[in-house]
């Protein structure tokens, strides 16, 4: 899906996916969500730079995070991804599981975790049933 929708490289889908399931399983989160996330976000752009100095796939806002993202290259994938879940995973935690709820505290807006939760749903047809959910 990624190479036809988004036009990347099998070898980068790929490499994206792994560091998407790395963290979607280290931070019980799902794959899709993650994926959904980081196609909003920056369209599978791992040098994306939005408002507010957000950078990378995941578009991370150093400033707000400084701690997590300290000596870190956002613009790499697998860093920019271990990032953006340890955020959103904070965000549950503090949301107490509240999908919707930490989704607009990640990207600051009830139509944003709309926004997300529409394209996930994307994301879980293009995967198999024990993906999807977030279980291996």
């Amino acid at each position: 899906m990624l190479t036809h929708k988004f036009g990347l490289a099998r070898e980068k889908a790929e490499q994206i996916t792994s560091a998407v399931m790395t963290s979607a399983s280290k931070y019980s989160l799902p794959p899709a969500l993650v994926l959904a996330i980081i196609s909003i976000e920056s369209r599978f752009k791992e040098k994306a730079h939005g408002s507010h100095g957000a950078t990378g796939l995941m578009q991370v806002v150093p400033a707000a995070h400084r701690r997590l993202v300290k000596n870190i290259d956002l613009t790499e994938p697998n860093a920019n991804i271990e990032a953006g879940s340890a955020i959103l995973h904070g965000y549950l935690e503090s949301a107490r599981g509240d999908v919707s709820a930490a989704l607009k505290s990640y990207g600051g807006s009830a139509a944003y975790a709309r926004k997300v939760n529409l394209r996930t749903k994307d994301f879980e047809v293009d995967m198999p049933a024990s993906d999807a959910s977030g279980a291996h």
